[in-house]
C-alpha cells in the first residue's frame, strides 16, 4: 500500500457536486493499493499514520500526531498512485489492485484508523471525486507499507 499524506487545515471531497466527506484540521490520505497488499499492510500503515508526528508542538517542532492534536482524517482511494509512466506517455495501471480486491482492503484500512481512535471521513470508492484542501505547511509525505 502507498499513501500520500498531506497535513491539512481543512479538506473536503465531493461526488457529483455533493460533499461526501469533510474535515477540519488533520490529514488527507490518498490511498493506493497493489496486488500483493494484505491486511498486514493496512494495519502497519494505520498504526504508522495515527502516530506520525507532523504537527507542531508549542515550540514549533513537528512533534505531535494527528491523535494528539485531536485532528481528523479524510481518506481517499487513489488507484493512480500505482501508475507506471516509465514507458510511453500514458500511465499503465497494471500494478494497481482490481476493485474487488482493493475496495475491501481500503475499507479495512479506514476501520483500522478508526480503531486507532481517529475520526475518519472518506470519499466514494471508484467515483470521480473533487478533493479540496488547504495543505498546511505545506507538509506532504509518501508512506509505503513495503
Amino acid at each position: 500500500m502507498r499513501v500520500v499524506v498531506q497535513r491539512s487545515k481543512q479538506a473536503s471531497v465531493k461526488v457529483e457536486g455533493e460533499v461526501v466527506g469533510r474535515i477540519k484540521r488533520g490529514l488527507v490520505l490518498l490511498v493506493g493499493i497493489t496486488h500483493e497488499d494484505t491486511e498486514q499492510d493496512a494495519r502497519y500503515l494505520a498504526e504508522k499514520l495515527a502516530g506520525l508526528r507532523i504537527f507542531e508542538d508549542d515550540d514549533g517542532k513537528m512533534n505531535l500526531s494527528v491523535r494528539e492534536v485531536e485532528g481528523q482524517v479524510l481518506s481517499i482511494s487513489q488507484f493512480t498512485l500505482y501508475g507506471d509512466v516509465r514507458k510511453g506517455k500514458r500511465p499503465n495501471f497494471m500494478a494497481a489492485a482490481r476493485p474487488e480486491q482493493a475496495e475491501p482492503l481500503y475499507e479495512r484500512f479506514n476501520g483500522l484508523l478508526r480503531e486507532q481512535g481517529l475520526v475518519v471521513e472518506t470519499g466514494r470508492f471508484g467515483a470521480m471525486m473533487d478533493v479540496e484542501l488547504v495543505n498546511w505547511g505545506p507538509v506532504t509525505l509518501v508512506v509505503d507499507s513495503k
